[in-house]
C-alpha cells in the first residue's frame, strides 16, 4: 500500500486568552506544531484536497480523513493515515496518508457526481468507538439562483462500515429537509458538523434555515439548528446556536460573505466545542473556537420558525480562543478532533483546514495540548 510522509514541524508556548472561564472548562495550553498537506498532493490514484472531517480511532491510532471531493476529481472518499504527536513532548512531527476509500451506497457502487440525483456532499466524519462503525455527514444540495438546475439531494447523517459502504442513516426532522423553494435549509447550510458521544449522535446545520431568518451581517448574528438523536436513531432534541455577527463588513461593503458552524466535538454529554467560521470578501477567513453548552437550552424541535414567535433560550457559548488572530494568514478551518493525552494529562486538539482544491488555500493541521477534555 502506497504510504505518503509530509513533515513540518513547529512547537510555541501559547498564552490562553484573558478569560473568566468556569470550572473545568476547556483551555488552550499550547501550541504544539503544524503540518500541512501539498497542493494537489496526489495519493492512490487520487487528488488529496478538500478535507473537511477529521477523527481518530483511539485504540489503534487511526486518524480518518473525509474529503468533499463531489467526483470532480475523483468519486466520494475517505483517508486513512496518522499524525505523529509525540505523547511524552506533545511534538507534532508529521502527517501519514495510508489508505483511502470511496464512499459507497448500500449496494455497493459509488454516489453520484456533483449535479446528478443522489449527489453527496461529505463535510464530517466521525469515528464511533462505541459501534465500531463510521459516521458522516452529507450537507446535500439543491438549487439556487446561482445553480437552479441543480437537484434536491437531502442533507443525511448516514453511517458506514470501514470498507465505506452505507449501512444506515439517522431520519432528517421535517424542518430539515432540503426543498428546492425558500423553505428549509439554503443551500451550502445543511449538516456540517458531527460529533458522536456514548449516548447520542449530534449534526449541526453550518447556517440558518429561510424560516430561522437572514444570514448573519457585521451588524447582526443569526442562528443555526443542533439536532440530536439518541444511538438508536430517535430524534430526542433540537437546539439553537446563536451564530456571531460579521466581524467586519466585506470590502467593498456590497460583497460576499459566508459564515456558520463548520464543526463540533463532543466534551461530555450535553457540551461541545464548535469552530465558527466567516468567509469575508476582502478580509479573508476569520475563525473561533467556542465551547458551547446545550443544558437548559429550549428543545425548538417543534418549532418551525425562529425569526418569529415567542422566546426561546438558545445553547450557551464561552469563547475558548480566537483563531483568527493566530498564525495568519488564516485558513479555511473545517475539521475539529482529540488526539492523543499527552504524558502531561493534556490532551491533544487537532484543528484542520480544506484548501477547497484551490492553489492561494492550504491543507493544514494545527495540534494543540488543552486541559478541561473529557
Amino acid at each position: 500500500m502506497m504510504e505518503i510522509t509530509i513533515a513540518f514541524t513547529m512547537v510555541v508556548s501559547l498564552a490562553p486568552p484573558a478569560m473568566a472561564e468556569p470550572r473545568g472548562a476547556v483551555r488552550i495550553t499550547r501550541f504544539l506544531g503544524e503540518q500541512r498537506v501539498p497542493y494537489m498532493e496526489r495519493f492512490e490514484g487520487t487528488a488529496v484536497g478538500g478535507l473537511s472531517g477529521i477523527d481518530r480511532d483511539p485504540r489503534t491510532g487511526t486518524w480518518y480523513f473525509i474529503s468533499d471531493d463531489r467526483w470532480r476529481y475523483n468519486p466520494a472518499r475517505f483517508y486513512t493515515g496518522r499524525l505523529d504527536i509525540d505523547r511524552r513532548t506533545g511534538t507534532f512531527g508529521g502527517v501519514r496518508l495510508t489508505g483511502v476509500t470511496t464512499l459507497t451506497r448500500p449496494d455497493g457502487t459509488p454516489y453520484p457526481g456533483y449535479g446528478k440525483p443522489g449527489a453527496v456532499d461529505p463535510e464530517s466524519i466521525r469515528f464511533d468507538r462505541w459501534s465500531g462503525r463510521l459516521l458522516w455527514g452529507d450537507e446535500g444540495d439543491r438549487p439556487s439562483e446561482s445553480a437552479p438546475d441543480i437537484p434536491v439531494s437531502q442533507s443525511m447523517v448516514r453511517g458506514m462500515d470501514l470498507r465505506g459502504r452505507q449501512v444506515g442513516a439517522y431520519p432528517v426532522p421535517s424542518n430539515l429537509r432540503l426543498t428546492d423553494g425558500e423553505s428549509g435549509p439554503r443551500r451550502n447550510f445543511g449538516f456540517e458538523g458531527l460529533a458522536v458521544s456514548q449516548r447520542t449522535i449530534t449534526a449541526v446545520t453550518e447556517g440558518p434555515r429561510y424560516e430561522d431568518g437572514p444570514l448573519p451581517t457585521a451588524a447582526r448574528g443569526s442562528v443555526a439548528r443542533l439536532t440530536v438523536w439518541s444511538r438508536e436513531g430517535r430524534t430526542v432534541g433540537q437546539y439553537a446556536y446563536p451564530l456571531d455577527a460579521l466581524p467586519t463588513a466585506p470590502k467593498p461593503p456590497t460583497g460576499a460573505s459566508d459564515s456558520g458552524v463548520s464543526e463540533i466535538l463532543p466534551i461530555d454529554e450535553g457540551r461541545y466545542l464548535a469552530l465558527e467560521r466567516a468567509w469575508i470578501e476582502g478580509v479573508n477567513y476569520r475563525v473561533k473556537l467556542y465551547e458551547i453548552d446545550l443544558r437548559g437550552a429550549s428543545n425548538i424541535l417543534r418549532r418551525d420558525a425562529l425569526s418569529h414567535g415567542g422566546p426561546y433560550r438558545p445553547v450557551t457559548k464561552r469563547l475558548v480562543y480566537d483563531l483568527g488572530t493566530f498564525r495568519p494568514p488564516v485558513q479555511n478551518l473545517e475539521s475539529l478532533a482529540w488526539g492523543p493525552r499527552l504524558a502531561s494529562g493534556e490532551c491533544t486538539l487537532v484543528i484542520g483546514s480544506d484548501d477547497n482544491f484551490d492553489e492561494r488555500e492550504s491543507t493544514q493541521f494545527m495540534a494543540f495540548a488543552a486541559t478541561g477534555c473529557r
